[in-house]
């Protein structure tokens, strides 16, 4: 919703629809608007292109009218009021007071509550509620508050399909519901006028279902970010003088991220993992999760999308690394050293191998969690049916980890046996990288022993083991082919 009228349309071409499903006609729905910002007017243009007829009420008709199409009928606040048995109040909740004037006029018609507030509203009525008690006589319904103005102007096809609606009338919100389908939208029916509370802040939070994930990446990056500080800054400036804080912004990150990134990647099959293992202990499916793991559960795509995010960061990092002046000094002092000690060939077969297969399972690891994150994308997994969802997020996302714990292990190589490697008597910062990643595997290894998988798949048809139900399991799920990390 807008601030206050503005000077310029907000339309592109506000004399001439573009895109019209339908040119409304006198049998066409009449719909009526109050007020001129913003979501009005991309409204009446969604309303108008959806065969509908619109009206809007203005304070200042004549200062209006060329800011909406000209198939809309732009008039006062009373007439438009009075022609239409629907009306979207486009208004702030400030402004509630000036329509004090129509409620006789808006008597037994629907009204719907488009606003939003400024702040989370934890123990205030909504402004839906308010606006109830505004006009008792009339019937309210909350709803399209979460639809951008930009959304409606463009279309669902570039926003989110869901109107989230609550009131206290059936029959109204029926008739707000089919206009939602019309528009080409998805009515999502949340009960009583009360929950419109839950309606309105639901804008007004940032990312909820991120912040458990993020601070988790967050964690997971400090702490590995002074574990390498200890470990490869610190250590060499106490024990022999040597100042290598130049590593701080480039080489210390670049081996965070990567350990962040594998952790991160393990947490998304962790809960699977323990969902899988306590259906076992239990015995059944017919009881619900722990309260956290349930949460652990509906946070994977956001854990994996951030694995997803560290894993490339630190491939244009390593891209980076010849790029620095260090590297440039370190290379030529290398040179000078060899040329030095008279050798005329530096080449050590050992690390070349180590090097190229290093590397060649890193552009694996990061080719893979590329296909995870494209086919978590709503428009890509909706074209996905349930197998080829389950195999991709499931199959290549475990051969995502694998590739990915082998890219560490050939990083590691020997350098595990090493002594000088334990700074401060701490081991290499890959070896903690590697302890959750192998625990993960290990895991999805005994699950997927005959025994155990045919086990789970049986509980998961039903079976349990306080009751005395048998029945055949069908040839595939005998062979183990049903994901037992499916939950």
């Amino acid at each position: 919703m807008s601030q206050g009228d503005m000077k310029q349309p907000l339309l592109r071409s506000p004399r001439r629809l573009q895109g019209s499903l339908a040119d409304p006609g006198t049998d066409a729905p009449l719909v009526g608007i109050l007020g001129t910002g913003d979501f009005s007017r991309s409204l009446a243009q969604r309303l108008l292109a959806s065969g509908y007829r619109v009206v809007v009420g203005s304070r200042c008709p004549k200062r209006s009218n060329g800011l909406f199409p000209e198939e809309a009928d732009v008039t006062t606040q009373q007439e438009a009021a009075s022609q239409a048995d629907l009306v979207f109040v486009g208004m702030f909740v400030e402004h509630y007071s000036t329509l004090s004037g129509l409620k006789e006029i808006l008597a037994g018609k629907i009204l719907v509550d488009v606003s939003n507030g400024m702040r989370i509203n934890h123990d205030e009525p909504s402004n839906a509620e308010q606006l109830a008690a505004l006009f008792p006589d009339s019937v309210v319904v909350k709803g399209f508050n979460v639809i951008s103005a930009w959304t409606l102007q463009t279309g669902p096809r570039d926003g989110s399909r869901q109107v989230q609606l609550c009131g206290d009338n059936a029959v109204a919100k029926n008739s707000v519901a089919q206009l939602c389908r019309d528009m080409g939208f998805i009515p999502v029916d949340l009960g009583r006028l009360s929950s419109a509370r839950d309606i309105e802040n639901a804008p007004l939070r940032l990312f909820p279902t991120w912040t458990t994930p993020n601070l988790c990446a967050l964690s997971l990056f400090l702490f590995f970010y002074l574990f390498n500080f200890l470990h490869d800054v610190l250590h060499p400036y106490i024990t022999s003088g040597r100042n290598v804080f130049w590593k701080l912004p480039i080489d210390t990150v670049n081996v965070t991220l990567p350990a962040v990134a594998m952790v991160m990647l393990a947490l998304v099959y962790l809960p699977g993992l323990l969902a899988a293992f306590l259906q076992l202990w239990r015995g059944t499916k017919y009881r619900r999760f722990p309260e956290w793991l349930d949460r652990w559960l509906q946070a994977r795509k956001q854990m994996g999308l951030l694995a997803f995010l560290c894993a490339a960061l630190h491939a244009v990092y390593s891209l980076c690394l010849p790029m620095r002046r260090s590297a440039r000094y370190k290379m030529l002092n290398d040179a000078f050293r060899q040329v030095k000690e008279g050798k005329a060939v530096s080449w050590v077969e050992e690390e070349v191998w180590r090097m190229e297969l290093y590397i060649s399972a890193g552009i694996l690891a990061l080719g893979l969690l590329s296909l995870l994150a494209v086919a978590s994308l709503p428009s890509v997994g909706n074209s996905l049916n349930w197998r080829e969802f389950t195999f991709i997020q499931s199959r290549l996302g475990y051969t995502a980890l694998l590739m990915s714990t082998l890219h560490t292990l050939l990083f590691g190589w020997d350098r595990a046996f090493q002594p000088s490697q334990y700074h401060f008597y701490l081991p290499p910062t890959f070896m903690l990288a590697l302890t959750l990643p192998c625990a993960v595997l290990l895991c999805r290894l005994v699950l997927a022993l005959p025994c155990v998988a045919q086990r789970l798949a049986r509980i998961r048809r039903g079976w349990e083991r306080q009751r005395c139900i048998r029945f055949q399991l069908p040839e595939e799920e005998r062979n183990g082919v049903e994901d037992i990390s499916n939950v």
